[in-house]
């Protein structure tokens, strides 16, 4: 009865953070945002956007404790909650929190918008989209005003991200900083797995879709009539 009643605890937890949880993710993001790009010229916005970036992170940091401590699982929780972990201890991949809070709000649902390989393609899609945001802030925040830099404004960071994420590598912008260059692999790892996911995902689609079309074909013609043959006026050479 114990463990029942801290299994439901912890499902009425979760559901009850939600939503604040889904508004939080991208209001994180924006709050970065604000600090990066304010570069000081508006000292209040930058200090406003500070304080609430540390109490939204504050309440990622509680909503883990709760849920870690209702589990009652421990050590085994942080394992099977990676994701979670990885996102309390780098902001770089905080804004992530937004695609695993829409995940749980759609298993309310008894029958899910988008078939699975729609859903896999839209995940994966949002996910190298707030990935190249966050990257692109996180890489400028470190690039500007570094000696020998070729990422001086934010424009030629968001380039830099976008040729990262899908693995093309222009090469005409690069980071030079120690960070900025750490913030390069991750980005591009992901971008690898987020290609790869998307590319079998499509290719696993067709692979169904024409199986089906084949199975149709298959039993159409085992059941249906021998098709006639066309008359004799009709029938001509090919390429003629």
């Amino acid at each position: 009865m114990h463990v029942r009643n801290r299994a439901d605890r912890l499902r009425g937890w979760e559901r009850h953070l939600e939503l604040p949880l889904l508004v939080a993710s991208p209001l994180f993001l924006a709050c970065y945002a604000v600090l990066v790009l304010n570069e000081s010229r508006a000292p209040v916005v930058g200090d406003a956007a500070l304080s609430l970036l540390l109490a939204i992170w504050a309440l990622f940091a509680v909503d883990y404790a709760v849920r870690l401590v209702l589990s009652g699982r421990g050590a085994h929780f942080v394992r099977t909650h990676w994701l979670d972990t990885v996102v309390l201890l780098l902001p770089l991949l905080r804004p992530l929190r937004i695609v695993n809070t829409y995940v749980a709000l759609q298993r309310r649902r008894d029958q899910p918008r988008l078939s699975l390989y729609g859903r896999v393609m839209a995940y994966a899609g949002m996910t190298a989209l707030l990935l190249s945001f966050a990257a692109a802030l996180a890489v400028y925040q470190q690039e500007r005003g570094a000696p020998g830099a070729t990422i001086r404004t934010f424009g030629d960071s968001v380039w830099w991200a976008c040729s990262a994420i899908t693995t093309v590598g222009y090469g005409d912008v690069t980071p030079v900083t120690p960070l900025g260059r750490l913030f390069a692999v991750f980005l591009m790892a992901c971008g690898l797995a987020l290609l790869g996911a998307v590319t079998g995902s499509f290719s696993s689609w067709l692979i169904q879709v024409f199986g089906r079309e084949d199975r149709a074909g298959g039993a159409g013609r085992a059941g249906g009539a021998a098709p006639e043959s066309p008359p004799a006026d009709d029938v001509r050479p090919p390429g003629s």
